[in-house]
């Protein structure tokens, strides 16, 4: 107990006799964890996005003239049971040309002089969100023309390749951010630690005479380090809420769309506890390569 005492003690003594040199790092610690915070947020909100665009992602199977209603419907059954269907929607050519009516409602008059329904059967088909992929959609695609029935099948490739490729995207920025800003606060705190202790060589040098272990003399280092983060991660968890309240409210008036990001509280949360476990390990680095 005394042994925790007397290294808590020491190191907040320290950081209050540095308070500058702590406070400074604290503060490019809040920045570089606010930056990272700011990347989760993105990152977070654009996956929402991208589950987002599978449910509103169709395929349009277009059946021949010649095929019954009952036909058609046995059709629709065999897609339903495929392992990649969600959902199937059977559009008649009824049905299609009142849509296009609807749809094509200021011009309505070219369509009113056809004889005959030009539109051929249709079935909507819903794909799973995890077979929304453009490798996976291509290959449902030619399955379905090879059933029987079966004239075309249309479908956006953009949002399948759009899908694939923000997945991608966001998973090989989120690891690329992540790495570059825990290398940042590990260097800076390393640094700082590193800093602290030259500051105080002169009274290490007299506790060591005394008998102190390394793990004595090392642990108000980590206490510092862990404190310097603690703050580091505080800064940057109140900045990124500032932040997000200020675009959710001030600027979401030119740009509605903003008032749709969202902020995970729990990465908020945690940030100075993440703040936390960085300081220990950037001290650790520092002092644990020194000959004690």
């Amino acid at each position: 107990m005394d042994y925790l005492s007397y290294s808590t003690r020491t190191a907040l003594q320290s950081l209050a006799k540095e308070k500058w040199i702590n406070l400074l790092s604290s503060l490019t610690v809040a920045a570089s964890l606010l930056v990272s915070l700011m990347a989760l947020i993105t990152i977070y909100n654009v996956k929402i996005f991208t589950r987002a665009l599978p449910e509103k992602f169709t395929m349009m199977v277009y059946l021949k003239d010649s095929i019954s209603q009952e036909e058609a419907r046995a059709l629709m059954d065999r897609l339903k049971a495929k392992d990649y269907a969600a959902a199937a929607k059977y559009i008649s050519r009824d049905a299609a040309l009142t849509e296009l009516k609807q749809t094509l409602r200021g011009i309505s008059n070219v369509i009113e002089g056809l004889d005959e329904n030009p539109l051929s059967p249709a079935i909507e088909l819903k794909l799973k969100k995890e077979r929304v992929t453009a490798s996976s959609v291509k290959t449902i695609s030619a399955d379905i023309k090879t059933l029987t029935g079966v004239e075309d099948v249309y479908y956006e490739a953009r949002i399948a390749e759009t899908v694939s490729l923000l997945k991608t995207s966001v998973e090989n920025l989120s690891l690329i951010i992540l790495c570059m800003i825990v290398f940042v606060v590990l260097f800076v705190i390393s640094s700082t630690v590193k800093i602290l202790f030259y500051r105080r060589k002169a009274e290490i040098e007299i506790i060591k005479l005394l008998g102190a272990t390394g793990g004595f003399i090392r642990t108000p280092f980590l206490i510092e380090g862990g404190v310097i983060g603690f703050f580091g991660g505080l800064f940057a968890a109140i900045g990124a809420a500032a932040f997000y309240i200020t675009l959710t409210t001030k600027f979401s008036a030119f740009m509605p769309i903003l008032k749709t990001i969202v902020m995970p509280a729990e990465i908020v949360v945690l940030m100075p506890l993440a703040g936390v476990v960085m300081g220990v390990a950037g001290a650790l680095i520092s002092v644990g390569r020194l000959r004690l």
